[in-house]
């Protein structure tokens, strides 16, 4: 198993990363760009997605980091519901949303089975302390 040395090799990460460029560009064209407040709304819940992700890696303790998956993840459902919102108003196709929902869910997905991990390291550093960095395996 590789080591994951920084949040930038974390696949969950990268996903999170390229879910935020497809709901930019989805939100960049027709009446989707002109609804500011609505466009700015959802693109600030995709970006939290990825910042929480490297802000928990960041803090360098596996219950730190379960705690802001935890963000990440309430973070996906905004973004999802987001998403059937900008469907209903006529924003976005049924191809995009099916596209961009699937890709949502599965970060979500990903991100609540990394948070189980780490909160299983949590526990276990509870009774045996380490200095290093969790190295999970996404």
């Amino acid at each position: 198993m590789k080591k994951i040395e920084r949040f930038e090799d974390l696949e969950i990460w990268q996903e999170a990363r390229a879910l935020a460029g497809n709901i930019y560009r989805a939100s960049r064209s027709g009446p989707f760009a002109r609804d500011f407040g609505f466009r700015d709304q959802i693109c600030r819940a995709v970006v939290s997605i990825s910042s929480n992700i490297a802000e928990g890696f960041e803090r360098y303790s596996p219950r730190e980091f379960a705690y802001f998956l935890r963000i990440a993840k309430a973070s996906c459902g905004e973004v999802r519901s987001e998403l059937y919102l900008a469907f209903d108003f006529g924003y976005i196709d049924e191809m995009t949303l099916a596209s961009v929902l699937a890709e949502a869910e599965t970060c979500a997905r990903r991100i609540g089975r990394l948070r189980v991990i780490m909160e299983g390291q949590s526990a276990k550093r509870k009774t045996s302390p380490s200095t290093q960095h969790p190295a999970p395996s996404t």
